[in-house]
Order: C-alpha cells, then sequence, then structure tokens
C-alpha cells in the first residue's frame, strides 16, 4: 500500500524489541516490531532476525475493527501504537504460527475491568532484505539521535555544573564579606555606644553634684515655708501640747510661748 507525500509527513514511527517466552520457557525469544503509524492506518514490518513478517492495517480494516470495539479510528491506531511502541508489562503479548508461514502477533490489555485481546496476522515479507535494512537504519539513526543527546546533555550538565560552582564561590565571598561587614559595623556600634555611656555618665556625675546642694535649699525653704505659714491658736495649743497634761497652766504656758514665736517672726 503506497501512502502519499501528505500522509508520509504525518507518519510516526517505532521500533520495539519485543521478549517473548520461549517454548522451552527457560529463556525468552526477542523479536523487532517496526511500526509506522498514520491517522488512519498503521504498518508494521516484524522480524526475528532471519525471517520478515509484515502487517498492513488499512483503513477499511482499521476503521472496521474500531467499530467493532466501539471506538474511534484515531483512539484504535492510538491504543495499537501504545502496546506495540513500548512493551507494556501488564501485558500479555504473542508472537504464533497461523500457518502457511503466516504468524499472528497479540497482546492483551484490560478496558473497564475486562480482560481483552487484539490480534493481527502477518505475512511473510516480499522483500525480508530491504524490510531488515529499515529496521537497521531506524535503530541506528535512533542510537546516534540518542548518543547526540547524551553528548548535549552531558556538556549542558557540565556548563551547569561550572557555573553551580561559580556562583557558590560568589555565595561564599558574599558571605564573608557579610560577616565582615556585620563584625565591622558591631565594633562601631559598640564603640559609639561606649562613648555615649561615658557621656551619659558624666552627666549624670554632674547633674549628682547639683543635686546634692539642691536638697540643703529645700530642706531650708521647705522650713521656713512651713514656720511662716503658721496657725491659729486652738491648732497651736493642740500641736503643742502635751497630750498626757490637762493642766491649764500647761496649756497657759503653751499658749504663751506660741504667741511669743509668732510675734518673732512677724
Amino acid at each position: 500500500m503506497e501512502d502519499d507525500p501528505a500522509c508520509n509527513a504525518d507518519a510516526r514511527h517505532t521500533c520495539l524489541k519485543l521478549e517473548l517466552p520461549s517454548a522451552s520457557g527457560r529463556s525468552k525469544d526477542s523479536i523487532f516490531i517496526r511500526g509506522t503509524w498514520f491517522p488512519s492506518h498503521f504498518r508494521l514490518s516484524i522480524t526475528d532476525g532471519l525471517h520478515v513478517w509484515t502487517c498492513e492495517g488499512s483503513d477499511a480494516e482499521v476503521r472496521q475493527r474500531a467499530e467493532q470495539w466501539d471506538q474511534s479510528v484515531s483512539e484504535y491506531v492510538a491504543l495499537a501504537e501504545r502496546y506495540l511502541g513500548f512493551q507494556q508489562p501488564d501485558s500479555k503479548y504473542g508472537f504464533e504460527d497461523a500457518d502457511k508461514g503466516q504468524m499472528r502477533l497479540s497482546w492483551t490489555f484490560e478496558k473497564q475491568g475486562t480482560k481483552l485481546e487484539w490480534r493481527w496476522k502477518c505475512q511473510p515479507s516480499s522483500d525480508s532484505k530491504q524490510n531488515i535494512v529499515e529496521i537497521l537504519d531506524f535503530l541506528l539513526d535512533a542510537n546516534i539521535r540518542l548518543s547526540e543527546e547524551v553528548v548535549r546533555k552531558t556538556q549542558s550538565f557540565e556548563k551547569l555544573k561550572v557555573e553551580a560552582e561559580r556562583c557558590l564561590s560568589q555565595s561564599q565571598a558574599f558571605s564573608n564579606e557579610k560577616a565582615e561587614f556585620e563584625s565591622a559595623s558591631y565594633a562601631k556600634f559598640v564603640d559609639v555606644l561606649n562613648s555615649k555611656k561615658a557621656k551619659l555618665r558624666e552627666l549624670r556625675d554632674r547633674l549628682s553634684k547639683i543635686n546634692g546642694k539642691a536638697p540643703e535649699d529645700d530642706e531650708s525653704s521647705d522650713k521656713t515655708d512651713r514656720f511662716d505659714g503658721g496657725s491659729d491658736d486652738e491648732n497651736a495649743i493642740e500641736i503643742f501640747r502635751d497630750p498626757g497634761s490637762d493642766s491649764p497652766d500647761a496649756s497657759e504656758g503653751v499658749g504663751a510661748s506660741t504667741w511669743k514665736a509668732r510675734q518673732r517672726t512677724r
């Protein structure tokens, strides 16, 4: 089946090394499945290293099978590509003889909790050499692309490593500068603080000397104020009377003394 250039431009290519249990069960057999995937059909080339088979999933057959499984054509092709482009660990694959040199490729999958199986019959290739060359070319190109990608990733990693080391060095330098700046700033702050404390102590000493004279003046002033304030005769008698004496002479003596004191003050 020939494809027009427009379809080839939309084609996707895969190559799967599929490991299958051998007939003895002691080892595994391997086959290579090269898939070419189009929007509405696909093509497979399968080899065990000695023989080659092909499988053509035409537009009509893919549409018919998609309708049987209640799927759209694109969903059917995408699901087939998923299982034949990468080996799925939860799927059981088979590649068995189907008589007359034909082989039957099968794989299982789950849908809504039900185990389902798809089968496609593969015909012996009419040009085994060309099919093997195509598979080897694809694997070689894929290996070259992967090698180039590894080289690019390695170079990018080395650049990132150098940049990271440079950033780490700058960060360490900034950290050291910050520590030095904080240490110098703290030393200056301590010097200023000690200077302020010294000035405060000096001012406190001066204030203490000034306040050391003020109390004498205050006490003298207080005494004068209390003496000048005076009181009436009854209060004076109450203040200076002997509480334990009821003698009229004592009261008269205290009263006379109070009167003389008031006269002297005036």
